[in-house]
């Protein structure tokens, strides 16, 4: 008899899966597709830390979030795709392995992309990404009658933008685009990608899974939690290959990771999977509203990395450049993280209290870096943010303990 797994079948009908499936997790093949997006987070963020490192952040800030929103869009199309749809057969495998090999494309792309907005490798890497998420929905189209319509707009509308960023790319080259306009241009084509899962699914919704997509985006978070760590490490490896450890290389290494432990408490804090349950019309702002949040903790991460390394070089970037390369993303995390979360939980876990004066002292705090040096002011802005995170989860375990 031959298996009934799904795994062992070279192809099966692609029927939307059970929105109230019960233990519905992260399959393997999820999980090693996000794997390709370490590399992908790691180029963006590392670029991003050289413009802080030349003293011209604010020139940076552009391109690494155009770059990032490829990124993230990626991920987004894929993640949302197989909520509804994960087979788990041969050509399933088969068509997410060709979206792994675009986002590796991407990646390699990335430096050319933000030095020299040369966005050619990148357009490759989402051509070959695309070519096989168009795939995939069309054969969801073929073999689900009932989100027929909706799977065939996903692909049109995919189609049509992916032929919008090749015509683009092709007028940057040519010249017929001037500089000025590819910054636009680019607004106009991603505000067009945000709008096809909204347009399509007014047909009828696809079958996401409520607590399987917040694990994917937990996973993800998780992931640029990572890339943060790993960029602050790198940081500290050149630091000590020109000077010998020292006290502010200890203080804004330790900083950081206490930064980072906190910021990770937080975000796991919110009940997202009820939240998705009980309110599905909202996923589109939570959902579209993590683009900040992810792409603040790759920017603190690049932050951190030039904090650290600074203790042993004599860098371009001032002080409270440095500084601000930290504040400013952690302020937006705690920001965003309240503002995406709160129309999803119907009782609030932050408090706008918290979060206002956490945020403001977080942004106040550069401004001391010429008085008491960038180790004390990376360690009060850990500090504040554990600060906050303490006064949010304590009143809830005294709760949960006088709770019968």
């Amino acid at each position: 008899m031959p298996p009934t797994d799904t795994r062992y079948r070279i192809r099966v009908r692609m029927t939307p899966r059970a929105i109230d499936e019960p233990h519905r997790t992260s399959s393997p093949l999820e999980l090693l597709f996000d794997l390709t997006f370490v590399v992908a987070v790691a180029a963006v963020t590392d670029r991003f830390a050289h413009d802080v490192v030349g003293g011209h952040a604010l020139a940076g800030i552009a391109p690494f979030l155009q770059v990032f929103f490829a990124v993230w869009w990626a991920w987004m199309n894929f993640t949302w795709f197989a909520s509804s749809y994960d087979t788990d057969d041969v050509p399933y495998r088969l068509l997410t392995m060709v979206q792994m090999a675009g986002v590796l494309v991407l990646a390699a792309g990335v430096p050319a992309a933000a030095d020299h907005s040369d966005y050619g490798a990148v357009t490759l890497g989402y051509l070959i990404m695309r070519f096989a998420l168009v795939a995939q929905w069309l054969r969801a189209g073929a073999a689900d009658p009932a989100g027929r319509r909706t799977a065939l707009r996903y692909a049109g509308g995919i189609a049509i933008l992916q032929a919008g960023w090749i015509l683009r790319l092709v007028l940057a080259e040519t010249g017929d685009l001037a500089s000025p306009a590819q910054l636009p241009s680019f607004i106009g084509l991603a505000v067009l990608e945000l709008a096809v899962p909204r347009w399509a699914e007014r047909t009828a919704p696809t079958n996401w899974h409520p607590h399987h997509i917040a694990e994917r985006y937990g996973l993800f978070t998780i992931i640029l939690f990572g890339e943060s760590v790993l960029a602050a490490s790198n940081g500290v490896d050149r630091a000590l290959e020109a000077a010998e450890l020292s006290g502010p290389l200890v203080v804004i290494a330790v900083s950081g990771l206490v930064l980072l432990f906190a910021l990770w408490w937080l975000y796991f804090l919110a009940p997202v999977g009820e939240g998705l349950s009980d309110r599905r019309h909202r996923s589109y702002l939570w959902g579209y509203g993590h683009y900040g949040i992810f792409a603040a903790l790759a920017a603190l991460g690049a932050g951190l990395e030039v904090a650290v390394e600074q203790t042993g070089h004599d860098l371009d970037a001032s002080p409270l450049a440095i500084c601000y390369a930290v504040a400013i993303p952690a302020a937006a995390f705690v920001t965003l993280h309240w503002l995406v979360h709160r129309p999803l939980i119907a009782e609030p876990v932050i408090r706008p209290a918290a979060v206002l004066s956490a945020a403001t002292a977080v942004l106040l705090l550069p401004f001391a870096a010429p008085r008491t040096g960038m180790a004390a002011v990376i360690a009060a802005i850990a500090g504040v943010c554990v600060l906050m995170t303490a006064v949010t989860i304590l009143p809830k375990a005294d709760r949960e303990a006088w709770t019968p």
